[in-house]
């Protein structure tokens, strides 16, 4: 039995990877900022944090968030994580990071090289967008009567269980080093997506496709997010909205 520690433990991605390795049979420990008893800020660090990792053998680095702070995050763990002897230190990342000059993704791209500057043994698996967050952003657009998209865009959402299973395979390995990319099983243009969710969710809202500027912008319309040599995904956008929306 291996202890493992997961960073971000209760998110969406975190918590179906911690599941799944408890039901391997080994002892997980979930580090967040509210959960006890691992309640922990990474930005912070503090002692903690080296609790949390006492006797751990492999981290599943999953806490992210595009508010800031993940380099000081992954700085913090990583530091521990010597502490600790850990071997083996597993992080998601995402697809396009290196090509793509958004700040999030420059950040994402910053804890990568940290990950891989850090003396541990690692992995680094990039996936693309998962079909939840298509979702939770076409909530938001959809609340005003139409739904305004960036022209020319296209994404390649992938179902996050299959996501989990790879990371937990990988947990569960020797470390890799970057590991091919994790793509969804069809690219499509984000007209298409929204009116997908649009029906599926019965909502009849006028979908707006609008041209935008900006070097980010650029890098999306040329689909430099987007791995379709890699779409070994399997669950599409529409099977997943008949199951969590039942149409």
């Amino acid at each position: 039995m291996t202890t493992i520690l997961v960073t971000g433990g209760t998110g969406t991605l975190g918590r179906l990877v911690t599941e799944r390795l408890r039901a391997e049979g080994h002892e997980v420990r979930t580090l967040s900022r509210r959960t006890r008893p691992y309640a922990v800020d990474l930005r912070e660090g503090g002692p903690g944090l080296d609790e949390a990792l006492a006797g751990v053998e492999t981290v599943v680095h999953c806490a992210s968030t595009p508010r800031g702070g993940d380099e000081r995050a992954a700085q913090n763990l990583i530091a521990a994580a010597r502490r600790a002897g850990t071997g083996h230190l597993v992080y998601i990342s995402i697809v396009g990071v290196d090509r793509v000059p958004l700040g999030y993704y420059r950040s994402k791209l910053a804890v990568e090289r940290l990950v891989e500057e850090s003396g541990l043994g690692w992995t680094v698996l990039r996936a693309t967008q998962f079909h939840d967050l298509l979702v939770t952003v076409f909530q938001a657009l959809s609340r005003s009567p139409a739904v305004p998209l960036p022209a020319g865009v296209s994404d390649q959402p992938v179902e996050v269980a299959e996501v989990a299973d790879r990371l937990t395979r990988l947990a569960l390995a020797a470390p890799a080093g970057r590991v091919p990319d994790m793509g969804g099983p069809e690219v499509r243009t984000l007209d298409s997506l929204a009116r997908a969710y649009l029906r599926a969710t019965g909502r009849r809202r006028a979908v707006l496709n609008v041209p935008l500027f900006g070097t980010s912008y650029g890098a999306f319309r040329a689909g430099r997010h987007l791995v379709p040599e890699e779409a070994v995904g399997k669950v599409t956008f529409e099977e997943y909205l008949a199951r969590r929306f039942g149409r």
